[in-house]
C-alpha cells in the first residue's frame, strides 16, 4: 500500500466545515486514501512519496461539472465565434457530423490533460453527438490514460429539424437505440465505489432536441441503475422562449414534469431561471453547472449563482467546451466566476473562498461524490492541486496566499494529485507525451476547417 506525504504547504486549504486553513499544513495519505491532515510537524515524517510544498498553496482537486471535450477540435471557427447559442450550434453541427471516433479520443485527451494542468481532478463530459461510428467508449478510454476521475455522460438528441428541434436531422438518433446503448455503457463501466475513477450518467441534450418521452425513459432508467442525470437548461432567453412556446412552461416546470428534478440531478447553465425554478431546485435538491466563459461568450447572460446559493441551490463550476469558452483552464473559470457575480452582487459580494467552494464541494455534490472528494479531509480521496504562489505572478501577494489563487493570474498547477498518484509533477503532465497528440490534434483541427474528415 503505497503512501503520500504533501507538507511544508505555505497554506493548506481543507475545505471543510470548520473551512480550515492552516499555515504550514500538509496531510498523509495511504493507498489514496487521507489518513492524516495538520500543520506539518503532526504528520508522519517519512513515506513512499514525499513531496516539499513551500511557496505553494494545497486545496482540494477542482471539480469539473459540464464540458464537450470534442468541441477544442473546433476552437475559433469564425462563423461561429460571434453567434448566440442556437446561431453557433447552427454553424458548428455540420462540423461535428465530420468527426472520427479518434478525433474523440484524442480531443478528450488533449481536454483532460488541459483540466489536470489547471488544478482539476475530476471531470464530466457531456457527449451527445456520434458520427461516423463514435461512442462514448472512445473517450472512456481516452480519460484512463490520464488518470482522472471520468463521469462519461451519455448524451442524446433525437428530434431534428424536421421535427421541430433545432440540430440536422442526420445527427440525431433513434430512442430505442439510445436507450439501448445507455444501459449497455451503464453495466459496461458505471463504477460506484468511493475509489472510481469511471462512472456513467445519462444526459439527453436539451428540451430543443429530444423529446419527452427520451427524457422520462432516460429519467426511469438512470434511477433504476443508480446514476445520475444530466442535462442544459434555461442557458439563455432563446432556451427560454423555446421552452414556452413548445411546452407553455419555463423550463423550471418543464424539469419539474418530466420528473427531472431531484437530488441527483444536476442541470448546465441555468443562467435565465426565474425566482420559482430557483425554489423548485432548492426544494428538491438539484445542482446546478456554472459555466461563466461560455455565457458570455455566446451572450447568455449572468447566472444568478449568489442568489442560488442564498437560496439553498448547490451550485458547481463547469468550463464548458472549447468552443464557447475556447479555453478548458479550470482555476481561470473559477477565476471568471467570482468576477462575474460581483457585477452583480456588488464588490463583497462574492469571495475567494465562496467560489473555491463552489469549484470543489459545488462540484463534489453535483457529481454525487460529497462524501469522497472536494474537501482534503480524513477517509477522502488524496485528490489535491497545489499552486506556486512565489513566483513573478504572485509578486506581493504576501497578505493572502489562498486569494491570490483567484485574485492573481490564474497559473499552471505545480502538482495535481489524483487518488495519491501524482498526475502533473513541477507543472508537467506525468506519463502522457503531449508533443505526437498536439500534432495529430492539429491536424484533425486543419481537415475540419477545410471540410473533411478529422
Amino acid at each position: 500500500m503505497a503512501t503520500l506525504l504533501m507538507r511544508h504547504a505555505d497554506v493548506l486549504v481543507c475545505m471543510d466545515d470548520a473551512q480550515r486553513e492552516i499555515p504550514d499544513g500538509g496531510f498523509f495519505a495511504r493507498d489514496g486514501i487521507i489518513e492524516a491532515v495538520g500543520p506539518s510537524e503532526s504528520l508522519p515524517e517519512t513515506a513512499d512519496r514525499v513531496i516539499d510544498l513551500q511557496g505553494h498553496v494545497l486545496m482540494p482537486g477542482m471539480v469539473n461539472t459540464h464540458h464537450h471535450l470534442y468541441q477544442n477540435l473546433t476552437r475559433l471557427m469564425p462563423h461561429a465565434q460571434n453567434a448566440p447559442l442556437f446561431g453557433w450550434l447552427q454553424a458548428l453541427y455540420p462540423v461535428w457530423e465530420r468527426l472520427t471516433p479518434e478525433a474523440f479520443r484524442v480531443s478528450a485527451i488533449i481536454g483532460l490533460s488541459e483540466l489536470l494542468l489547471s488544478g482539476c481532478t475530476t471531470s464530466s463530459d457531456h457527449q451527445y453527438i456520434f458520427p461516423n461510428g463514435s461512442r462514448l467508449d472512445d473517450s472512456i478510454a481516452a480519460a484512463r490514460e490520464t488518470g482522472i476521475r471520468f463521469h462519461a455522460l451519455r448524451g442524446s438528441m433525437s428530434v431534428g429539424q424536421s421535427s421541430g428541434g433545432l440540430p440536422p436531422d442526420s445527427l440525431v438518433e433513434n430512442e430505442d437505440s439510445i436507450l439501448a446503448d445507455s444501459e449497455r455503457l451503464i453495466n459496461a463501466y458505471h463504477d460506484p465505489s468511493p475509489a472510481s475513477r469511471i462512472q456513467v450518467a445519462l444526459a439527453p441534450c436539451s428540451p430543443f432536441s429530444v423529446s419527452r418521452d427520451l427524457m422520462r425513459e432516460s429519467a426511469n432508467m438512470a434511477r433504476a441503475h443508480g446514476v445520475r442525470l444530466h442535462t442544459h437548461l434555461a442557458e439563455n432567453v432563446e432556451d427560454v422562449a423555446y421552452s414556452r412556446e413548445r411546452f407553455n412552461m419555463t423550463p423550471g416546470e418543464y424539469a419539474e414534469e418530466l420528473g427531472w428534478l431531484g437530488d441527483d440531478v444536476w442541470h448546465a447553465h441555468c443562467v435565465q431561471l426565474d425566482n420559482k425554478d430557483i425554489q423548485r431546485f432548492a426544494s428538491t435538491g438539484t445542482s446546478v453547472a456554472h459555466c461563466p466563459c461560455s455565457n458570455m461568450r455566446l451572450a447568455s447572460g449572468i447566472a444568478p449563482v449568489m442568489p442560488m446559493l442564498r437560496a439553498g441551490v448547490n451550485v458547481g463550476i463547469g468550463v464548458d467546451g472549447s468552443s464557447s469558452n475556447d479555453s478548458g483552464h479550470f482555476l481561470a473559470e473559477a477565476r471568471q466566476a467570482m468576477l462575474l457575480q460581483r457585477l452583480t452582487e456588488g464588490a463583497d459580494g462574492c469571495s475567494v473562498r465562496d467560489m473555491l467552494k463552489v469549484a470543489t464541494r459545488g462540484g463534489a455534490q453535483a457529481l454525487g461524490r460529497a462524501s469522497e472528494i472536494g474537501q482534503l479531509s480524513v477517509g477522502y480521496q488524496a485528490d489535491c492541486a497545489a499552486f506556486a504562489v512565489n513566483d513573478l505572478w504572485h509578486a506581493g501577494a504576501v497578505h493572502d496566499p489562498v486569494a491570490s489563487l483567484l485574485l492573481c493570474y490564474s497559473s499552471v498547477a505545480a502538482y495535481t494529485v489524483v487518488g495519491g498518484d501524482v498526475l502533473v509533477e513541477q507543472g508537467v503532465l506525468s506519463g502522457i507525451d503531449l508533443m505526437p497528440l498536439l500534432e495529430a490534434h492539429r491536424a484533425m483541427a486543419e481537415r475540419l476547417a477545410n471540410g473533411e474528415r478529422a
